[in-house]
């Protein structure tokens, strides 16, 4: 292990100042939010854009060190540490509509950066132990048939107009929201269903997992709802929405018009480092665990996040994923960036 490789030890950044930031309520209440929407943004426009590669010897050296996995592990028992304070405090302490805000936001960021970013990584490993660990992250946000989208879906369809995931070019977010949270739930299903219809195995079965998931999600609810009541509940299903909300944000600014193209024999292209945009921006990386190498990422999914690479055929974000997932909310200035890279790429 190398000084260097402590570096994602930033990352927690964002769950403890959620701690602290329920603790101390009043203004601190939005100190997620700053910390996400302001300082990272603000850092990567500071510090130089990173594009270097690992060297061989480095790579098999990072891939089999157990520590990158270990700081994957330990996001598991802080999401739910704080989902359980965040529940607490909604229910037993009174507070200002400002700081409920603040608190549903913070708590919100958690769902979409531990809870689904950790378990995007975690979900794409092949022992059960890793894979379980993803899918209780998932439990989180109330989005556990990501696991199947994703993996089987996404991943296959990337660059496509079969992927709910892609955004096609001067579509805005908002309908883009739309169409990829019923797309994506609705392609899990179609997924399953084949599966079991493979398989020879029915509906109500153990091997139905979008059911399992189902019913899980339905008893986190129920427990929820039993120990805190119906409004905490309320509140809990906005935070949830809010991490969904924010993982389809990034979905949108990874795939914004990049569509892989029908060669001679009427078959889409093999998926390579041109169809998913990437950002170099060093602090964004580091917070998302490298997730903003999203073109290789999707080249090789088996790849770990520590050893992803950069390449110079992949397209590249003008900014890094926390500042252009602001800038998406303003289409026509996200138009206007984004434009003609996608008609440069596309050409």
């Amino acid at each position: 292990m190398q000084k260097r490789d402590l570096k994602y030890l930033v990352s927690y950044a964002i769950p403890f100042i959620a701690i602290a930031s329920l603790l101390l309520g009043g203004i601190w209440a939005f100190a997620t939010v700053v910390f996400a929407f302001v300082v990272i943004p603000l850092v990567d426009l500071i510090l130089p854009i990173n594009s270097a590669n690992l060297s061989e010897s480095e790579e098999t050296k990072k891939n089999n060190s157990s520590l990158f996995d270990y700081l994957l592990y330990a996001n598991v028992p802080l999401q739910y540490s704080i989902l359980g304070l965040f529940l607490y405090t909604v229910s037993f302490q009174t507070l200002q509509t400002y700081e409920l805000i603040g608190f549903i936001l913070s708590m919100g960021i958690c769902n979409g950066v531990l809870g689904i970013n950790v378990a995007h990584e975690l979900g794409h490993r092949v022992n059960r132990f890793e894979q379980t660990l993803a899918k209780s992250l998932l439990l989180t946000s109330l989005f556990m048939h990501f696991f199947i989208e994703h993996n089987r879906g996404h991943h296959k369809n990337v660059a496509t107009l079969f992927d709910p995931a892609t955004a096609k070019v001067n579509q805005n977010i908002y309908s883009f929201f739309i169409q990829t949270i019923s797309g994506s739930y609705l392609s899990a299903w179609k997924i399953q269903l084949d599966l079991l219809k493979k398989e020879g195995k029915s509906f109500f079965s153990l091997n139905n997992s979008m059911l399992n998931y189902h019913l899980i999600q339905l008893l986190f609810v129920t427990l929820i709802f039993l120990v805190f009541g119906s409004i905490t509940l309320f509140i809990y299903l906005i935070s949830a929405l809010i991490g969904i909300l924010l993982l389809e944000t990034i979905n949108y600014i990874e795939h914004y018009g990049l569509l892989r193209k029908i060669n001679e024999r009427g078959v889409y292209e093999r998926v390579d480092v041109m169809h998913s945009w990437n950002a170099n921006q060093t602090f964004g990386r580091i917070m998302l665990y490298e997730l903003t190498r999203h073109s290789d990422h999707h080249y090789k999914p088996s790849r770990k996040y520590q050893i992803l690479r950069n390449s110079d055929r992949s397209p590249q974000l003008p900014t890094g994923y926390p500042g252009m997932m602001l800038v998406s909310f303003f289409p026509p200035l996200f138009f206007h960036l984004m434009n003609n890279r996608v008609k440069h790429i596309n050409d």
